[in-house]
């Protein structure tokens, strides 16, 4: 399963507007009904009867985590990548 977040926002009709975001996760591929379904599942899981009138903007796939932590540089061991030579070219 992948991870998505979800942006949603109420009708603009509405007094107390409602515009935010949630994650989700779903087997569907991006852009899918499968994945529509499985966003607007979670978001009536998570907010009621609220989130009836709510509409799901867009949907975007997780960012993975970053490899670095702390903001610290690794050091690289292996051995360096020999260039290959290009053949001169007599004119």
């Amino acid at each position: 399963m992948t991870t998505f977040i979800a942006h949603y926002k109420s009708l603009d009709s509405q007094a107390d507007r409602a515009r935010g975001l949630f994650e989700f996760e779903s087997s569907s591929r991006m852009g899918s009904k499968g994945n529509a379904q499985d966003a607007r599942i979670r978001m009536l899981e998570l907010f009621g009867n609220d989130a009836l009138a709510w509409s799901i903007e867009r949907i975007e796939r997780k960012p993975a985590k970053e490899s670095q932590s702390n903001g610290q540089l690794e050091l690289d061991f292996r051995a360096p990548v020999k260039k290959r030579k290009r053949k001169r070219e007599y004119w």
